[in-house]
């Protein structure tokens, strides 16, 4: 089977996963089926989208190639009817999803530079590809924004646009950045989920003693 065949099924499979823990969203929410499929859209597709509306592509991913929408739509609607049973499944998802941020981050990356972005800005469309679509899920239904959270979510999205734009850019890993740079990115997310690793918060101090207010 070739890579590219590969990287295809790996990036639909991502998005019913991203679809999946939109539609879980609405689920807590308790909305209707429409609910579901919008927020399970929105969450599979909203970071690819940005991503292509500022690179200014010929076309939108998924206007292009409307089986990616096929697919939010029928992960939203099997959640609607086994909700029951993917709460059950939240530790699986939660490894899927990892694995979804691992390979999004690196595909985001890989377009932006495919239409000749700079360095910076490659790295920075990785990183909203993998994670702008639970953005906007999660600003729409008045949640915390996972990435204000600690948890290291964004970190391993940037580890893996980084990882693919500096071995890319090496004569001999062309053909090794791909799998690298997900493996860095995913390694990194499975790190945070295993020994529940989080980024330091900010304490400011206390001028009265010099010290970091608790």
């Amino acid at each position: 089977m070739a890579v590219d065949t590969v990287v295809y099924i790996f990036d639909l499979l991502g998005i019913a996963v991203f679809a999946v823990s939109g539609a879980l969203a609405a689920a807590e929410k308790r909305l209707d089926v429409l609910g579901f499929v919008l927020f399970g859209t929105i969450t599979g597709i909203g970071g690819g989208t940005v991503r292509d509306l500022l690179l200014q592509t010929d076309q939108v991913f998924w206007i292009g190639n409307t089986t990616y929408l096929w697919v939010c739509i029928g992960a939203s609607l099997a959640t609607w009817f086994l909700a029951h049973l993917f709460e059950s499944l939240r530790a699986l998802l939660l490894w899927a999803d990892a694995l979804g941020l691992a390979l999004f981050s690196v595909l985001g990356t890989q377009k932006a530079l495919a239409w000749d972005a700079p360095l910076l800005v490659a790295v920075g469309m990785g990183m909203m590809t993998a994670t702008f679509g639970s953005l906007i899920r999660d600003s729409l239904l008045g949640r915390p924004p996972v990435l204000l959270e600690p948890d290291i979510y964004v970190s391993a999205a940037a580890l893996g646009a980084l990882s693919y734009v500096a071995i890319v850019a090496q004569d001999w890993g062309r053909e090794v950045a791909l799998p690298v740079a997900v493996a860095a990115a995913f390694a990194l997310r499975a790190g945070a989920i295993l020994f529940d690793l989080r980024l330091p918060k900010y304490r400011p101090r206390d001028p009265r003693r010099n010290t970091h207010v608790p």
